[in-house]
C-alpha cells in the first residue's frame, strides 16, 4: 500500500470511532479502535490477508474520526451508525456484539445478578446498560458475584449452596450489604470499581504464584469485563430524550443527533463562524468541543487530493 497520509499521524493514540469517504463524499466504511492512531494506520499497511479492504483504501479521500471516553463508547458510537446506514465497505448492519442489560435481584428468597437482553423493572430488581457484548456481561457477572457472592445470601439454598456459603462467609444477613456493593459498582462508584479491581488483581496474582495459568487467564478476562461495563459512555441510555449537540472549531462546524438516547447521527462542514452560539447540553460539550477541533485539523489533512486520480 501507499505511504500513510498525514490525517493518520492527527489522530490520537486514544479509543474512538472513524469514518473513510471517497472523493464524492461518500461514508466508505465506519469503524472503531481502542487506539485511533495505530487502527487506522494499519489500513494503509500490507493488508495481505484482507483483499476486500485493500480495493477500498485507494478510494479513500478523508479520514474522520470522533475521540471517545471509553473503547466501550467507541463500539455502540459505530453500532448506532451502523444500524442506521451500512456503508458498502461495511458487512453487518449494528456490527456483532449484542445489547445487554445486568439484572441485579434483591429478592431474600432469590438475589443475584444476570446478564439479559432486555430490561425488566420490579419491587426487588434494578436493571443496568444498555452495554454491549453478551460475552463480556457474562463475564462480570462472574467477577462480581466471585467477589461480591449475594446469590448465596438467599434463604432458598440447596444443600451444596449453603455448603459454599458457609466456606465463603456468607449468610441472609450480608445480603443488603452485598446489593449495595455490586450496585455501586454497576454505577460506577470509584471506590466501588477500585475495591473490586484491586480483590481480582489480588486473586489472579495469587493464581499465578501457585502457578494456576488458566485461572489467572479466566481472571484477567473477568478484569477486563468490569472494565468495559463500567467504562464511561453517554451515546446510549436507556429513556434518554432526543438533543442536537453541535460545536465549531476553526472553520468546521461538528453536529450531532441524539434520539431517545442514542447517538445515531454525525455530521460535519465547512463553514464560518456561526453568527448564533451552537447549541451544546453540559454533558456533551467536552465531546463535541474535543471532536470539533479534532474535525478542523483533519478537514486540511485530506488523504489525496479528489483532483488527482
Amino acid at each position: 500500500m501507499g505511504a500513510r497520509p498525514d490525517a493518520v499521524a492527527a489522530l490520537p493514540a486514544e479509543p474512538g470511532a472513524y469514518r473513510f469517504r471517497d472523493e464524492a463524499g461518500r461514508v466508505l466504511y465506519v469503524g472503531r479502535a481502542g487506539d485511533l492512531r495505530r487502527r487506522v494506520a494499519s489500513y494503509w499497511g500490507a493488508l495481505r490477508d484482507r483483499p476486500r479492504l485493500r480495493r477500498m483504501v485507494p478510494q479513500v479521500v478523508a479520514v474522520e474520526a470522533l475521540v471517545c471516553a471509553s473503547e466501550h463508547e467507541a463500539a455502540w458510537v459505530e453500532r448506532n451508525l451502523l444500524e442506521r446506514r451500512l456503508p458498502r465497505w461495511n458487512r453487518a448492519r449494528g456490527g456483532l456484539e449484542i445489547p445487554t442489560y445486568l439484572r441485579l435481584t434483591s429478592s431474600p428468597q432469590s438475589p443475584g445478578l444476570e446478564a439479559v437482553h432486555l430490561p425488566s423493572s420490579g419491587p426487588d430488581v434494578v436493571c443496568f446498560g444498555p452495554y454491549l457484548g453478551g460475552g463480556q456481561a457474562r463475564l462480570a457477572v462472574s467477577a462480581l458475584h466471585r467477589v461480591h457472592p449475594l446469590a448465596y445470601a438467599g434463604r432458598t439454598l440447596s444443600g451444596s449452596e449453603r455448603e459454599m456459603a458457609r466456606l465463603r462467609g456468607v449468610d441472609h444477613a450480608r445480603l443488603p450489604d452485598l446489593v449495595d456493593a455490586v450496585s455501586a459498582v454497576l454505577q460506577r462508584d470509584p471506590a466501588a470499581v477500585a475495591a473490586v479491581r484491586a480483590d481480582l488483581l489480588a486473586r489472579r496474582d495469587a493464581a499465578v504464584s501457585q502457578e494456576q495459568f488458566e485461572v489467572a487467564a479466566r481472571l484477567q478476562e473477568e478484569l477486563a469485563a468490569v472494565d468495559w461495563v463500567v467504562a464511561p459512555q453517554r451515546v446510549t441510555v436507556d429513556a434518554g430524550g432526543d438533543l442536537a449537540p453541535s460545536g465549531w472549531s476553526d472553520g468546521v462546524l461538528v453536529s450531532f443527533r441524539v434520539r431517545g438516547g442514542r447517538l445515531d447521527g454525525w455530521e460535519q462542514q465547512v463553514c464560518d463562524r456561526p453568527a448564533a452560539p451552537v447549541a451544546c447540553p453540559d454533558a456533551w460539550e467536552p465531546f463535541v468541543r474535543r471532536n470539533a477541533e479534532l474535525a478542523a485539523v483533519l478537514v486540511r489533512l485530506p488523504v489525496r487530493d479528489p483532483a488527482v486520480r
